[in-house]
This record gives structure tokens, sequence and C-alpha cells, in this order.
């Protein structure tokens, strides 16, 4: 269980804060707002009408035992047999089946276009969060966000609002017509009844964490049998067969204590409700025929049964509302982590750059300084300074952590440098539009990534809204075209969660096809080649030819087969740049890069 869902599980303390976050909720049913008050008022309607039930019932059953009206009774309406009566009801039921009947609908739509909108703002937010977001929140927590958490307030807003409120009106309601009914026997009530039926939830409530933890054991021990199972080479090979029979032993000894335990609390629950619960339903009863009999009767046969189901209503109320709260609670704590992210700053909040100049492709890094915000006290570049003009390839060479992909990610503005400047065509990165900047900039990365779908669309990713002529074109140039016209669905061919369908140099080249149709000024490509064998890189390597004509690249690669042709070559080190030059300057300095070329030479 992932720690998102399990916090999910624990309901919030109401506090002042959460309330005042709580209330970010709100701006979201406002534009509902009329309908959601005509929706009150039919739960207002209906749970009245639910009120008079027991009223109506009792005085049905009261009228069959004894038609004649004692004169105590508690007889407001005419309703003098039991044809009346039983009539009375049904058109009661009418009444509140139809209030009902909006009720739940009003409430429905409400919640679910609400929710709507908050799903759009939670995700819009979320994919204008700057990058470091991502660095310090688990995909899994976000993705919790927008499913677990809106569906735990979807519940509450649809649901568990009304049924709070419709309880607390029954109890209260209840509690006046008991009263009104026989105040002594109310008093007898209020002090047995209730205390009971709360008494039974918590112990239920209890019981049920014991069950939670037994499943949790049982899940461990499946994970032991599991492991053990997979890896029973591993396990023979170490001769550790009895290190794990001890660790099941000792699991399934925990489990069967644990379970042991809960079976006492459950026996103790089941004498509880038998003794104590239905004792007390029995003491009311038994003091309500009391007071039915003799010559002068305090209360009437009909009054007694109206008490007593006014009473079993009052109870499951009771029993209910520390479930309802609990819900309420963990809506608040759903709530407050969306709020969060809603009411974060995004990326294009973050970042005031306007300028939309002409982007030619000139980059130049003056004196750059940069550290993670996770990690400030560690420079990843140190005082960085190079410079490419229009048209040129870049290449940077190091070993990993050196900072080559710190300057892309500087590049295309995910980060701000702490210190020095980041310039594009002699203007800082952060003083261009943010969309502006990107959509000049195109990235083709080591780890492609495809999104679930067809062929088409993964291309068309580079440019929307470009038309199949285009996209076709670009897979042409891109050397993709040959294999997808030799699937049957051509360009609808799906991909595959993630691209699973296709190999890596496929993948590589719809990739390259998607930035060849976006059609950058400046062009990124982060170790492109790195993962594929011979026959694969050459093709992908044709495809990247096409790729940098006529534009600015810049080149990350660990093959340094791939870069001979740089017009510039970085060899960087620990976050600083230790030599630069083309090739033929680098191989004569006979310095790092002449080793790793020597190197490389070798391992071929």
């Amino acid at each position: 269980m992932s720690e998102a869902k399990k916090d999910n599980e624990k309901p919030q303390k109401l506090t002042k804060k959460s309330i005042l976050k709580l209330r970010g909720i709100f701006h979201y049913l406002k534009p509902y707002g009329f309908m959601y008050f005509i929706g009150w008022v039919f739960l207002v309607l209906s749970t009245s009408a639910g009120l008079v039930f027991p009223y109506l019932m009792g005085k049905l059953l009261g009228t069959t035992v004894n038609a004649s009206t004692p004169a105590a009774s508690t007889d407001f309406l005419n309703l003098g047999n039991v044809t009346n009566v039983a009539l009375a009801l049904f058109v009661l039921f009418g009444i509140q089946a139809l209030f009902s009947f909006f009720r739940v609908v009003i409430f429905n739509n409400v919640t679910e276009n609400s929710l709507r909108d908050l799903r759009n703002d939670a995700f819009s937010k979320m994919v204008f969060m700057p990058l470091d977001f991502f660095n310090t929140n688990k995909v899994g927590e976000l993705t919790s966000r927008v499913s677990s958490d809106i569906t735990q307030i979807q519940e509450t807003l649809r649901t568990t609002i009304a049924e709070f409120f419709r309880q607390i009106v029954i109890i209260v309601g209840g509690i006046a017509f008991l009263i009104f009914i026989s105040w002594k026997l109310a008093l007898i009530m209020l002090a047995t009844v209730p205390v009971m039926a709360l008494i039974a939830v918590f112990f239920g409530r209890y019981i049920r964490r014991l069950s939670k933890e037994a499943q949790n054991f049982s899940a461990h021990s499946n994970a032991i049998v599991e492991e053990a199972l997979s890896g029973i080479a591993n396990v023979k090979a170490f001769t550790n067969e009895h290190f794990n029979i001890n660790r099941f032993r000792k699991n399934t000894q925990e489990l069967r204590d644990l379970n042991v335990r809960s079976g006492v609390w459950r026996g103790l629950f089941v004498s509880f409700i038998i003794f104590c619960l239905f004792g007390a339903i029995v003491f009311i009863v038994w003091q309500g025929l009391l007071m039915t009999q003799g010559a002068n009767p305090e209360l009437s046969k009909e009054g007694f049964y109206q008490f007593v189901l006014f009473t079993i209503m009052m109870g499951a109320s009771v029993g209910s509302l520390p479930d309802l709260y609990a819900n309420i609670q963990k809506a608040i704590g759903a709530t407050e982590n969306l709020m969060e992210i809603i009411n974060g700053k995004s990326e294009l909040e973050l970042h005031v750059g306007t300028q939309k100049n002409e982007i030619l492709g000139q980059i130049e890094f003056q004196d750059v300084r940069f550290a993670y915000p996770q990690r400030k006290d560690m420079d990843v570049l140190n005082s960085i300074s190079f410079k490419i003009e229009r048209n040129q390839t870049l290449a940077i060479v190091g070993a990993s952590g050196a900072g080559k992909t710190t300057i892309t990610n500087l590049l295309l503005g995910f980060y701000q440098a702490d210190n020095g400047k980041v310039l594009i065509d002699g203007v800082s990165v952060s003083d261009y539009d943010l969309n502006y900047l990107r959509e000049n900039l195109a990235i083709v990365p080591q780890d492609v990534l495809l999104f679930s779908g067809s062929i088409l669309e993964n291309i068309r990713f580079g440019l929307t809204d470009a038309t199949d002529e285009q996209v076709i074109v670009a897979a042409k140039q891109a050397n993709a075209w040959e294999f997808i016209d030799s699937f049957p669905e051509g360009l609808q061919t799906e991909v595959g969660d993630r691209g699973i369908q296709l190999s890596g140099g496929q993948k590589q080249r719809i990739a390259i096809a998607r930035a060849l149709l976006k059609n950058p000024c400046i062009l990124i490509l982060d170790e492109a080649t790195s993962a594929l064998d011979s026959e694969s890189e050459r093709l992908v390597q044709d495809a990247l030819s096409n790729l940098m004509k006529d534009r600015t690249s810049l080149v990350i690669a660990h093959r340094l087969s791939t870069i001979r042709k740089a017009d510039k070559i970085l060899v960087m080190k620990d976050g600083r740049i230790e030599e630069a030059g083309n090739h033929q300057e680098l191989m004569e300095l006979k310095g790092n890069y002449a080793n790793l070329v020597s190197l490389q030479l070798l391992d071929n």
C-alpha cells in the first residue's frame, strides 16, 4: 500500500487551518450554488417526511391493537381507522421517494460538475508545475491526488455530508418527538441506548483495525512464500531453506497470536451486543409497557409503538455518526492535499519572462553556477562558460554526474542558474516567454517515452495540428517510414504502454520524426544512440543527420564516434569544463578526450 493511500485512510483532525483549506472546495461548488441549495431543500423535506413515518406507523399499530383512542393518546391527525392511516403512510412514502429522488440527482449532478472542474484544475496545475516539484513528490502520490483523493471528496459531497446532516436531524427531531410522547421514557432512553450504540461502534472499529493488521501479516506471509519459491535456486544454492522456514514460521505465529486476540475481542463484542445493547432495548420496552398499564396509563399503546420506532431510528442514526464523521475527516485531509497542489506556484507564475524575439540559435553560458534545490551545498555546474553560434553543433562528453544533462535543463528553462547567465541570441533564457522558448527547442532523449496510442499520435506530439502528409514526410526523414509502412495498420498501429510493442531503434526514430515535425531552432540530443545495436545506430545516425541540418545542435554522447564532426566539444568533469575544442584540437592536446577516444577504440 502506498504512503499516500495510507495517509488518506487516516482521518484528519479538524483544525482551524484544515477548515480554512476546506473552503477551497466551495470555490468549485459556487458556480452550481443555486442547484446545490435546491438539493438541500429537498434533503430537508425528505428527512422531515421520514420523521413522520414512526408517528404514523405507531398509530397504525396502536389502532390495530385497540380501536378506541385512550385519553393520553398523541393523536393530532384526524385519522380514525386503519385504512386511513395506511393510506397516509403510502402518501408519505410517495412524497419521500419523490423528494429523495430529486435530492440524489441534484447532489450527484452538482458533485460531478464540481469534481470535473477540480480534476481539470489539479491536472492542469500539475503539468505546469516546475520540474523540482516532481523531484520532491512521488508520481504515485500525485496520481493518488487526482484519483483516490478526489474519489474520497466525491463520496463526501455526494452522500456523506447529506447523510450526516440527515442523521443529525433524525436524532434532534426524534428526541423532540420522544419528549412530546413521554418525557420520562425519553430520559430513560437517552441515558441508555445512545451510550450503548456508541460503545458498540467503537468496539466494532477496534475489531476492524485488528482485522486489518491480520491482513497485513497474511500479505507478508504470502510475500515470503512468493520470494522463496521464485528464487528457489538461490535459496538452495546458499542453503537458506531453514532461514526462510524460520522467517515464515515467525510470521505465521504472529498472525496466529493476532487472530486469537481478535477472536477474544469478537467474542466480547457479540456478548456485549446480546447482553448490553439488546438488554438496553428490552429495558426501554419494559419501562414503556409498565407505563401503558393501569386504569389511567401514562402512555397509550399507540404512543408506546411510536416511541419504540423512534428509538430504533435514533439508535441507527447514532450508530452511523462516527463512521460518517470519520469519512468527512478523510475528505478534509484529501482536500488539503489537493489544495496544496492547486494553490502552489506553477512554472508560468514563477517564470516572469515575456519576450518573444525571433530565436536564431546562438547559445552562450556566462560563468554559470548551479546547484539543485535539494542539494544546495553541492554545485553541479561551477563557473561554466562557452559559446556556440547559430547552426553549429556543440558536443558535451564526460562521466555520469559531470553536469552534462544539467546544461540542457537550464537551456530548456527547467531550472534557473544560481549565478551567471544562460543566453540565447544574447537574451537571457529567463526573459523569454516560457512556452515560446520551448516551442523553439526540441529534445531527443536516450530513453524515449512514447505515449499509449498510435504511431500517428506519437509523431504528431511534436506538432499537434500537423497533417497526415506532414507526419509521413517527417517519418521518412527519420528513417521510420519503412518499418511503419510494414505494419498492417501503418500509422494507426498502437505502440502499447510506453511504446512496449516497438524496439529501441524504432522508438528513437519515432522520437526523431517527432522532433523533425516540430522543426526547432535548437536541437538537444541526450545520448540518443547509446543503447542501440550497430544496425539500429546506423539508421538512427542517418536520421539524426537529417534532423541536425540547418539548426543549432547540442549533443550529449558516450560514444565519441558520433561527435567527431561537432564544431566544438566540451569535456566536463565534476561540473567544470576541463577541455574545449574540436576533435582534431583535442586529440592533439592528448588530454582526457584523447584518453577517452583511445579507451573506446580498445573496447571496440
